[in-house]
This record gives structure tokens, C-alpha cells and sequence, in this order.
């Protein structure tokens, strides 16, 4: 076969960009096409900037703490454009260094949209070029959709368009539940927003464990109008502003609203059909432990498999892909032991199984538990308090599950990821030399079960 390149990534996010970099690195011949902006959903329009905005939004709470250690702070003032242009330009600088990182390991960018002609061949739709790829890899991530589909719902923005805000609304409501609803409601209530937040379900963050979710719901109590157990019926625009009329009847007034409710694989137009590719129940493309499709040719990573929607896994799986096909080392993900933070205020960091999960799967657990205010606090006086949590298999002592609420989560969890990843045991956590005074220490210092679970039915 006569083939223009070795492989061919369509869309330039972070695991097309790690899978094109990697093959590029084992001598193979790349091109890859983005047709918006190299840096994908992370750096563009989600992790990155929305990180930078949370840090933002914690100054608030930084200027008010201080005076309990003896600071004079005058009333402080935010400037949305200052955050904004400044926010902007570092997305630009970051998305400069994608491009020269992919340039300078041989890849060829084209910066235009492709789709799948056939299982060898992607067509540049700018230029009207053919490309012919001996593999073609997919990775072209997920958009946010606006649901429910209700009237006024045209009146919404999304979590792309947030980032496009000309000025901090003094009022907005976020529907949703999940990880982007939970942290723009946190960053808008602490850049000093009004701030509502709805959610259909009963507690946040589905699939966490049950005492995080709590410990998140008081806190936000306290910090903005949680809604629970609500949905949305109609939005109307009065001379007000927005007016979102719930199912109870209730209204809720606000500038903004933004829906943040799901996301769907950016499949449409992208000539799947052309290939025998069937689309799952959720629109996503489906693939083996090795991100195979049914088209020995063709692969596909990140969002728009649909199995675990983070910018980690979207790169791990890019480097597996590259690993795999070209440098002669086989490599799946594993997707069930996947460290994570929620960039709340207070946030959350979690690996592996939560109580009710560990509670399905084991004979027996030990849950250990301990929560308390936190040292900064006793000080400034804020009313605010940290949650850890480790879940033990009893037959074998291994860690199946760490959950902790409080600040500094995201980077705790990352160094205890590596712990349970390796199959660390109660006993390897309490033979760890505690490091005082941290928050941190808890971990190691909990002896005593806060509770053993037995399977339901059992003891």
C-alpha cells in the first residue's frame, strides 16, 4: 500500500496530541488535523482555564482568613477583565507549546477539519485533500449538550461559552451534578456571584462515596442556594433577566444560566457509517482493552469512547495506543483504579471503591473515618471541616478505596493514588512515620474502624 503517512490523528486534544507524539518518537510517519484549536477540550475550554479560575475564586477566602492571623486587609476588589485577559493569554501560551511540541517531534498539523473517506483514507475538507494512513486513531473528545431540552433553553450558555463571559454575572443558576456543575458553581459563588446550583438527584456527584457527597452539600449550603431533587421546566427572559420556573412551581432569577448537565462524543459528520463503525447507545465509539475498533485500521481514544472521561486517561490511553502499535509494547488501561479530583472549594480527591461499592464486592469491610477542623481554622475562625476516609478489605487488608474532602485534596490523592494502585495495605499505611502537623497525618494515624460492613443481608 502506497500510504502517505503512518498514521493520521483526527483531533488535536490531549490524547490525540500524546498518541501522535509518541508514534512520532518510534519513527513513524504523523499527521494530525484539529480544526479549532490544538489543546482539545483541557486546555482550551475546560481543565486548565477552569483551574485557574478556581484559584481565582480562593483568594476571596485567603483575605478573609487572614485577619484572624493578625492581617489588616483592606476590602479587596475583583476585576473579572483582569482574570479573564490574563487567563486567556495562558491558554494561548499553552496551546503554542502544544504546536511546537508536536513540530518539533515531526508532526505534521493540519489545521482543518477530517473526516474518514474509508479504513485507509481521511479527507481534509478545507483543502479537499486525501490522506492516505496506514492506521487512522480518532480523538476528537465530547461537547457539552443542553439538557433537558425544555422551552427558553436557546437562552442558556454551556461550559464552552462560559469562558467567553465578558463580565462576572451577579446572578447565576448552574444545573447539573456532576464534576463541571459542582466546580463552576463553586468558582462563580467565591468570585462573588450569586449563585444557585440544581440538581435532579438527591446528593451530587454521582458515583462518589456517600459521605463525600454529604460533606459536599453542607459545605455549599453555606455558600450558595443548593437546590436538590429539583429539574428544570421552562426558562423565560423578563425584563429582569433570565427566570428558570422549576417543577415545584419555584423560580429562580438569574443573569446567566448555565447548563451543565452532559456531554456527547463529537461523532457527527465524522463518516463512521462510511466504515461499518456503529455508534453505542450513548454515541460513542466502541473499542477493546486496546482501543481497537471493528475496523482493524482504524482506533479511537479519549471522549469519544465514553469509558472514563478524563484528560489523564484520554493521555494514558494515547500513550498505550502509540506503545502498542508502534513501539512493539503491547499496553491496555486499566480503568478501574482511577485516582481523581473535584476542584469544589472545599475540594475532593477519591481513588478506587467507595463504601457501597466495597460493600457489593467484599465479604467484609473495615471503614475508617475521621473528620475534623482543620488547623488553618482554628484561627481564622472559618466554619469548615476535613473528611478522610479509607475503605479495607477485611479477608486481605489491602486498601480498596481512599476519599478525602478538604483543602489540598487533588494533591493528596495523587500521592495516595500511587499507594493503592500498588496494592498498599492498612497495615503499609500505618507503619508510614506520620508527617506533623498536617491534615495529611490522619491517614496514617486511624487505627480504629469507624464501622465494619457486611454484604446486605449478611451479620
Amino acid at each position: 500500500m502506497n500510504d502517505d503517512v503512518d498514521l493520521f490523528v483526527i483531533g488535536g486534544g490531549s490524547g490525540g496530541v500524546r498518541a501522535a507524539r509518541i508514534a512520532a518518537g518510534y519513527g513513524a510517519r504523523v499527521m494530525l488535523a484539529e480544526e479549532y484549536r490544538v489543546g482539545g477540550t483541557c486546555v482550551i475550554r475546560g481543565c486548565v482555564p477552569k483551574k485557574l479560575m478556581v484559584y481565582a475564586g480562593r483568594f476571596a477566602d485567603e483575605f478573609e482568613d487572614a485577619a484572624g492571623f493578625g492581617w489588616s486587609v483592606e476590602k479587596p476588589r475583583f476585576d473579572w477583565s483582569v482574570l479573564k485577559a490574563r487567563r486567556d493569554a495562558e491558554v494561548t501560551r499553552l496551546e503554542g507549546i502544544y504546536d511546537a511540541n508536536l513540530i518539533r517531534a515531526g508532526v505534521e498539523i493540519a489545521p482543518e477539519r477530517a473526516v474518514i473517506e474509508d479504513a485507509h483514507t481521511v479527507r481534509l475538507l478545507k483543502s479537499g485533500r486525501s490522506i492516505r494512513a496506514e492506521r487512522i486513531l480518532v480523538a476528537v473528545g465530547a461537547h457539552p449538550v443542553k439538557e433537558p431540552a425544555v422551552p427558553g433553553a436557546e437562552f442558556t450558555i454551556t461550559s464552552n461559552e462560559v469562558f467567553e463571559l465578558d463580565r462576572l454575572p451577579e446572578r447565576i443558576l448552574v444545573v447539573g451534578g456532576g464534576y463541571i456543575a459542582v466546580e463552576f458553581a463553586g468558582v462563580f459563588a467565591a468570585l462573588g456571584s450569586r449563585t444557585s446550583l440544581l440538581h435532579r438527584g438527591d446528593k451530587l456527584l454521582r458515583g462518589f462515596d456517600d459521605d463525600v457527597r454529604d460533606a459536599l452539600a453542607e459545605a455549599y449550603t453555606k455558600r450558595m442556594d443548593l437546590r436538590l431533587g429539583r429539574t428544570l421546566s421552562r426558562i423565560e427572559r423578563r425584563p429582569s433577566g433570565l427566570c428558570a420556573i422549576l417543577d415545584d412551581g419555584g423560580e429562580v432569577e438569574a443573569d446567566q444560566i448555565l447548563l451543565a448537565t452532559g456531554r456527547r462524543p463529537n461523532i457527527a459528520g465524522l463518516g463512521l457509517d462510511r466504515v461499518g463503525i456503529v455508534p453505542d447507545a450513548a454515541g460513542a465509539i466502541p473499542v477493546d482493552a486496546f482501543s481497537r475498533t471493528i475496523v482493524p485500521s482504524i482506533f479511537a481514544v479519549g471522549d469519544v469512547t465514553n469509558r472514563a472521561n478524563l484528560t489523564p486517561v484520554a493521555i494514558r490511553e494515547g500513550h498505550a495506543f502509540a506503545d502498542t502499535e508502534y513501539g512493539g509494547k503491547p499496553t491496555s488501561v486499566d480503568h478501574h483504579l482511577i485516582p481523581t479530583a473535584v476542584f469544589s472549594t472545599p475540594e475532593i480527591g477519591t481513588v478506587g471503591l467507595s463504601e457501597a461499592a466495597a460493600r457489593q464486592s467484599c465479604e467484609r469491610i473495615d471503614v475508617y473515618k475521621a473528620s475534623f477542623r482543620p488547623m488553618k481554622a482554628t484561627l481564622s475562625g472559618r466554619d469548615e471541616r476535613v473528611l478522610m476516609k479509607i475503605i479495607v478489605d477485611c479477608a486481605s487488608d489491602r486498601v480498596l478505596g481512599v476519599h478525602l474532602f478538604g483543602q489540598d485534596a487533588g494533591e493528596l490523592i495523587q500521592a495516595v493514588g500511587i499507594a493503592v494502585t500498588m496494592g498498599a495495605t492498612k497495615a503499609d499505611f500505618d507503619r508510614t512515620i506520620a508527617v506533623h502537623p498536617t491534615a495529611a497525618e490522619e491517614l496514617v494515624t486511624m487505627r480504629v474502624p469507624a464501622v465494619t460492613k457486611h454484604p446486605v443481608g449478611v451479620g
